[in-house]
């Protein structure tokens, strides 16, 4: 909860569900601490919800000394702090209050960084968080004017946040900016964008199960040194390079167990399809792709090199 109008009406939702549900509620705030008036908002979001008996655990970020603060630091900080709150309360569910609007601006602002159509389709209506900790978002079908009511509407306090006119974060400037043509020009763009990157979240897991049973055939035995099964990459190479990529992205989070941008695998695939044989590439993070032969492989630096 960050005391805006979004996490305010998803409370009041709640609130008003909780009984014929049988749901246990608890609040979290993550004070970032980047403006001056951050912890006297905090305090009186704590102090209301007291008021009605609502349990609110209440967190200080507390960056290392010279990090700048990004929102990709305090994201990271949040869902962490989030995974582990659940698992102290033996919790399943997480539940924030992105809307449709934060899914539209997702969308165009990975749309401008060149983003795999993975990205496109980012802020899912529900993906696992940590372990059996599920992260939900029930408010996807909802914009920001629709939250706006539900706050009037149920007389609840909004703590408006003065970062969000901060220009320097690339969000707010296309908040600002962006958002109010596109509404402008074509009244509900938030609502239609929105729905393109679920059409996009659709199709995704639909041919994530075809590539799961594409992949198979592809494993082969690999070196002792190897992370999981090798890949055949000559047969991967015979493929269409769209596939290629997708297929190489699928094996790789099987073995790593992380995502990888889709930036990362351009070298090894252009390597691969040059044929010159045995090889290596570097991928990040101490993790390598080696092949020879008709084998690839994935393992770490201090992985001892192939004969």
């Amino acid at each position: 909860m960050s005391g805006g109008q979004d996490s305010m009406a998803l409370l009041g939702l709640l609130l008003d569900l909780r009984t014929r549900h049988s749901w246990r509620l608890s609040l979290w705030h993550g004070d970032h601490r980047w403006r001056p008036e951050s912890a006297q908002q905090a305090a009186e979001l704590a102090a209301w919800a007291a008021g009605r008996g609502l349990p609110l655990e209440l967190e200080r970020w507390r960056r290392p000394a010279g990090q700048r603060p990004t929102e990709a630091a305090a994201r990271q900080w949040r869902y962490g702090r989030l995974a582990q709150r659940a698992r102290e309360l033996g919790s399943t569910r997480v539940l924030t209050g992105h809307t449709a609007t934060d899914r539209a601006e997702t969308l165009l602002l990975n749309l401008a960084r060149g983003s795999h159509r993975r990205g496109l389709a980012s802020l899912r209506r529900r993906r696992r968080l940590e372990g059996a900790v599920e992260l939900v978002r029930p408010l996807l079908e909802f914009d920001r004017s629709d939250t706006a009511r539900i706050c009037r509407a149920l007389e609840l306090p909004v703590w408006s946040d003065s970062s969000n006119g901060d220009g320097t974060f690339s969000r707010n400037r296309l908040r600002l900016e962006v958002g109010p043509v596109l509404n402008a020009l074509h009244p509900g763009a938030d609502r239609r964008i929105a729905r393109a990157a679920e059409q996009l979240a659709e199709a995704e897991a639909a041919s994530g199960e075809l590539l799961q049973l594409a992949l198979e055939p592809l494993l082969r035995p690999a070196p002792p040194e190897a992370v999981g099964a090798g890949l055949d990459w000559r047969r991967l190479a015979a493929l269409q390079r769209a596939n290629q990529g997708q297929l190489l992205m699928l094996w790789l989070e099987r073995h790593s167990g992380r995502r990888w941008p889709a930036r990362s695998l351009e070298t090894p695939l252009q390597r691969l399809a040059a044929g010159r044989g045995p090889g290596r590439a570097d991928l990040g993070d101490g993790w390598q792709l080696r092949w020879r032969a008709t084998t690839l492989w994935l393992c770490r630096d201090s992985a001892p090199a192939e004969p």
